[in-house]
């Protein structure tokens, strides 16, 4: 009866606390931005912002702000910002403007749009931010966030993704974005520093190299870093090719044949070996008896893990490197993310939150 009674009372409690608040678990990612909402809402927009760069092109495009493939596909009407380089807003001492953090917090209100709050519901938002963000960085993120939400935190983009799989003993998350790759040890509580390592080898670093491939195998061809990274998430692999991956460029106004397969190889190949040298030292400083399983529950996340075969050139590689290992490719790379900070929102005790004014 007591049993019955304190569940009663716990789901009580849980209804008051939800009262009248939209949850939302945001992944803010260099390429793409994802929500989920307690509402059920799942969306994702390319972290692309544009506005009119003149009288005529707000007279043709009849908004002031466009973000996603729109803006995308309007660029030549607009100035486009990506305002978040390697997972963080863009600032002065790194070359950025106001006009970036204008961008930022325009983006992040388009998230918040997206997730349909009601008007009458405060907006509580846990944000993935990368491993090794800066305390400025992470102060920035939540200046940009402070017009459109009620309450934030922040948490590293790895572990929302273990939380929201309740992997949270013994995995090591690799999420690989655009901007960086970051990986975090889970061991059964929040991660310090020193399980945590970022690098600068991700998505972004594939259409650099993607792109210094094509132009040095296809002579005229004329391309965009866009249609780089278009190629790359259509048919990026490692490994072994299962057919030839033939793409149309412009060579002088006229469409074009090539064949991309060993230049695409390559260029999504330069992921595995920085991937395995964060393995391999979060792994290394581990306690030696739980090493083992560690190294069994590898999980890759993020955009960057639908590279096709690429869990399997990774284990591959521990197996040379490490002795061993075990590689799991998460069923949703572009809301595994979203979907842990969403559930790390409504886990969170409410003095966890920062209340903005």
């Amino acid at each position: 009866m007591s049993d019955n009674s304190d569940k009663s009372t716990n789901r009580a409690d849980e209804d008051k606390k939800d009262h009248g608040v939209l949850y939302i678990g945001m992944d803010l990612g260099t390429s793409r931005t994802s929500v989920s909402a307690s509402n059920g809402v799942r969306e994702t927009v390319f972290s692309t912002v544009g506005y009119p760069k003149d009288h005529v092109s707000s007279k043709l495009l009849q908004k002031d702000v466009l973000f996603g493939k729109e803006a995308i596909e309007k660029r030549m009407s607009l100035r486009v910002y990506r305002p978040l380089e390697k997972g963080v807003i863009k600032s002065e001492a790194d070359g950025g403007d106001d006009a970036n953090m204008k961008a930022a917090r325009d983006l992040i209100g388009e998230a918040i749009r997206i997730a349909k709050p009601r008007s009458d519901e405060l907006v509580y938002c846990v944000i993935g931010a990368p491993a090794e963000a800066s305390m400025t960085n992470r102060e920035a993120i939540i200046e940009a966030a402070r017009e459109h939400v009620d309450s934030v935190m922040l948490c590293s983009e790895p572990f929302a993704v273990a939380y929201g799989l309740d992997w949270l003993e013994d995995v090591l998350v690799c999420d690989i974005g655009a901007g960086t790759t970051d990986l975090c040890r889970m061991h059964g509580t929040m991660p310090e520093d020193s399980d945590q390592v970022m690098f600068d080898v991700a998505g972004d670093a594939v259409d650099a190299e993607l792109a210094k491939q094509i132009e040095a195998t296809c002579p005229g061809a004329q391309f965009t870093i866009q249609m780089v990274k278009e190629i790359k998430e259509r048919y990026g692999f490692v490994g072994e090719p299962s057919e030839r991956v033939m793409v149309e460029l412009p060579v002088d106004g006229k469409p074009t044949t090539f064949d991309l397969t060993e230049q695409l190889q390559a260029a999504c190949s330069v992921l595995i070996a920085p991937i395995v040298d964060g393995i391999k030292q979060l792994v290394a400083t581990f306690d030696p008896e739980f090493q083992q399983k560690l190294k069994n529950r590898v999980l890759l996340a993020g955009g960057g893990s639908m590279v096709k075969d690429l869990d399997t050139a990774v284990e591959h590689a521990m197996h040379e490197r490490l002795g061993g290992g075990k590689v799991i490719r998460i069923e949703e790379p572009i809301y595994g993310g979203s979907n842990g900070a969403l559930k790390i929102a409504h886990d969170m005790p409410e003095d966890y939150w920062e209340q903005l004014k």
